[in-house]
């Protein structure tokens, strides 16, 4: 009796306790909408693992690929409100909210991959990030998604004069829009996680990605033409929402940033092998790969390009991208 009299004594706290060490551990939540090959999403694994790491496994974070949260601009209004802690988005999605980010859907903005995480990195990128406070979003970081390059079922893409009528499916990004209508095609907005049977039905003729999200979303299966002219070089976005950054103590934000440039530099690393890994494997499937004069197609674009540097957002972020 004695004994459990003890037991019953201690009991609140030994409950308290274990409370408090429950408490003591935060998990935040990850989604986004690639597949669990990616090298995005393992280099978000990466940020995971820094971050339990580095604060002794006082914070943690929980991923969710595939679209399982729901598409990316769901997961864009889930960090509004606070039901999602982070998300790995395109640029070319949080255009829609952020209207600097369309500057990086500009067609044929970088000279080359250096100069582009120059941009990225620099005071440029960092000004960018900071701009969407207004819409209770942070940008953490840029992850490298490559260039995009159109991808066909019928025929190759060999000049712009093969897009023509050709029914392309982009981004819901005003600006992929804009440059498809101005190479004479047909732009489609569907979301990622329907293209594969759009494509296989024919809803589209074709699409534009970078190589590896082309591969590792088994789009090769259906579309056997790669035409690698690179127009565009979007970045996915690691975005946290404000909700969630109030909730953070200074120490732990300092986790997260410093879990966040470990992931970075590891992802540019992944991206760069998996680039190569992917074309290597397309190929042994049968895709045909064909390399566009790139002239054409800045020619082409030109007046989109043109236009936009007249306009009073986008003319200054272009012209500080290319003086850099």
């Amino acid at each position: 009796m004695k004994f459990k009299y003890i037991i019953y004594l201690f009991l609140p706290a030994l409950l308290l306790n274990s409370c408090v060490e429950i408490q003591s551990t935060k998990t935040l939540r990850l989604a986004h909408s690639v597949d669990s090959q990616h090298p995005v999403h393992n280099g978000m694994v990466v940020l995971g693992e820094s971050l339990e790491r580095i604060s002794e496994g006082k914070l943690k974070v929980q991923i969710y690929p595939n679209g399982q949260l729901g598409g990316e601009r769901e997961s864009i209004e889930l960090l509004q409100i606070g039901s999602l802690d982070i998300a790995k988005v395109s640029a070319g999605v949080l255009e829609n909210f952020i209207p600097e980010y369309k500057v990086f859907s500009i067609p044929y903005l970088f000279r080359d991959k250096d100069h582009m995480h120059d941009i990225y990195d620099g005071n440029v990128g960092k000004g960018i990030l900071s701009q969407g406070n207004k819409f209770n979003l942070e940008g953490l970081t840029f992850y490298d998604a490559g260039s995009r390059s159109f991808y066909t079922k019928e025929t190759p893409i060999n000049s712009p004069d093969d897009i023509k009528d050709m029914k392309i499916r982009v981004m819901k990004s005003n600006m992929a829009i804009s440059m498809i209508n101005e190479l004479g095609g047909a732009p489609t907005p569907i979301s990622y996680g329907e293209l594969y049977t759009a494509l296989q039905q024919g809803v589209v003729s074709g699409a534009e990605n970078n190589i590896p999200s082309y591969f590792t979303s088994k789009h090769y299966e259906v579309c056997k033409f790669l035409s690698l002219d690179e127009h565009t070089s979007v970045p996915d976005v690691l975005v946290i929402g404000t909700e969630t950054l109030k909730r953070l103590s200074d120490q732990e934000k300092e986790w997260l940033y410093q879990a966040v440039e470990e992931s970075k530099i590891a992802q540019r690393k992944l991206w760069e092998a998996s680039e190569k890994e992917s074309l290597e494997k397309a190929i042994e499937s049968g895709v045909q790969v064909f390399y566009p004069e790139k002239k054409a197609f800045q020619e082409a674009t030109k007046n989109l390009v043109n236009e936009f540097k007249e306009d009073p957002l986008l003319g200054g972020l272009i012209q500080s991208i290319q003086n850099n």
